[in-house]
């Protein structure tokens, strides 16, 4: 039986360097250096830096990337380059304080930086001609752009521990950069691995990884949760374990207060499939999938409390007695209410031909509801994106009437809520705080309850829920111990 764990550590611990030395690498090493190994490490770019090679993820603003795909005449992609090249040299600085190492730390990611520069300006000047268009080479382009802040951190990090620890840490490279190889995600980590010793080495691996079909244009901003997973499958981990720079915790304590936001402790993959429809990245999906197909437990540990056994997510885990495990929701949603009298009885026609529109323009679905004559889709994309959808739904049924309304989504899950009376229970705790809810969903597998409301009620909705159905239970440490 294997003994490695497969660890990811996020961007935001990734930019706390001493933490992540003392509170993840070095946190298992007592007398023997032998405590360091038997893991491999998959970082993300450090903080920040993915929002300048590609668009803001929360705010929208463009990066290289974005700049790049929308440019003119005004080249302001070179610009941001340089911005970004200002800002790797800052980071570099700020690690090493050896001038020789911090040289090499500054020509491995200025050379990728340039190499990267000129390929823009090559395909920039190729599309200038009428035969090559732009468009059909942009997938190609972000996946090139998002390898170099996974490259840049794995380098420093693997450099750091090596030279500065006296481990034997190594950095894979898993971006393909020059590489003339087109492999699949498992073909290329087998390549990766195969000469590696675990109980020798300490692997530093990259979050980004170069694929045949591409890892952005598959998972967009969730590609490094597919390579940690991937790696532990393939490589037949123990146990795969995330860290962040929070717990997983019953909602998020900025909206409730650190004191009464309890870590959850233990919970299962469909929570977590829950989680992460909602834009809260305990880990993607697809990621959770191959993790719990090969029965790997995962482990979600705070970067800034490792004594903290954190939240251990199963496949089989259902919560000794029915709770709420977790208050969480999204902002930033638009309600798309698709009203048509000539609907009734051709509802699996109308549904089939809106979902594929909004598939079309990558329409990210958080859930929707359907009576006898209308179909409302909560879709968690930008307006602009929202409008295409909308204009395109009207062309093919001119006469539908089509609301576009900005709401939020809040919802309380649990591995297990079959509780009498909870759902009452919630809808009278929003309505205390005078929320009005718009729609409410509930599956009969009841493990989440989704309340729409108006966006300005968010905070208030969360905070309303936490209290009535979490915080008059004293959960102590977490609510299941892990």
């Amino acid at each position: 039986m294997k003994q490695h764990t497969v660890e990811k550590i996020g961007g935001t611990s990734m930019s706390d360097y001493a933490a992540v030395r003392d509170n993840i690498v070095l946190k298992n090493r007592k007398a023997a250096m032998e405590g360091v190994y038997q893991r491999i490490f998959v970082v993300s770019a450090y903080g920040g830096i993915t929002d300048l090679l590609l668009e803001h993820k929360k705010s929208g603003r463009p990066g290289i990337f974005a700049l790049f795909a929308d440019a003119n005449e005004d080249r302001s992609w070179s610009e941001a380059i340089e911005v970004l090249r200002d800002r790797v040299k800052e980071i570099n600085a700020s690690l090493f304080k050896d001038p020789e190492l911090l040289a090499r730390a500054n020509d491995f990611i200025g050379e990728r930086l340039e190499d990267a520069e000129r390929c823009l300006a090559d395909l920039e000047r190729v599309c200038q001609h009428g035969h090559f268009a732009l468009e059909g080479h942009l997938n190609t382009v972000s996946e090139m752009l998002a390898s170099l802040g996974e490259a840049h951190s794995a380098w420093n990090t693997a450099a750091l521990l090596r030279e500065e620890e006296g481990i034997n840490a190594r950095f894979v490279d898993l971006t393909g950069w020059k590489d003339s190889d087109h492999l699949t995600l498992d073909e290329r980590i087998e390549r990766a691995f195969k000469d590696i010793d675990l109980a020798k080495e300490l692997p530093i691996a990259t979050g980004y990884a170069h694929t045949a079909e591409g890892l952005m244009n598959t998972f967009a901003r969730g590609y490094s949760e597919m390579t940690f997973s991937r790696i532990a499958v393939m490589t037949e981990a123990r146990e795969a374990i995330i860290h962040k720079e929070y717990h997983l915790s019953s909602a998020d304590p900025r909206l409730v207060g650190e004191e009464q936001a309890v870590p959850i402790g233990r919970t299962n993959y469909d929570v977590a499939d829950q989680l992460a429809n909602l834009g809260m990245e305990a880990i993607h999906p697809r990621a959770a999938k191959g993790l719990r197909q090969q029965e790997i437990p995962l482990r979600v540990m705070n970067t800034f409390e490792p004594e903290h056994r954190g939240t251990l997510v199963t496949g089989d885990y259902v919560s000794e007695t029915p709770c709420v495990e977790i208050i969480a929701g999204r902002k930033n949603i638009y309600a798309v209410e698709c009203f048509d009298q000539d609907m009734m009885g051709l509802m699996t026609t109308y549904d089939r031909t809106i979902n594929d529109i909004i598939a079309r323009f990558k329409g990210n679905v958080v859930t929707k509801d359907i009576n006898a004559n209308t179909i409302t889709h909560f879709i968690a994309n930008n307006l602009k994106t929202v409008k295409r959808i909308r204009a395109a739904i009207c062309e093919k049924y001119p006469d539908c009437d089509i609301q576009v309304r900005k709401v939020a989504v809040v919802s309380a899950i649990g591995s297990d809520m079959k509780v009498p009376g909870m759902l009452s229970r919630a809808v009278a705790a929003l309505a205390r705080s005078g929320i009005s809810v718009l729609a409410v969903h509930q599956s009969m597998r009841q493990v989440d309850m989704q309340f729409v409301i108006n966006e300005t009620d968010y905070e208030e909705a969360v905070k309303s829920l936490h209290h009535a159905l979490v915080e008059v239970y004293d959960h102590g440490e977490a609510i299941c111990a892990a």
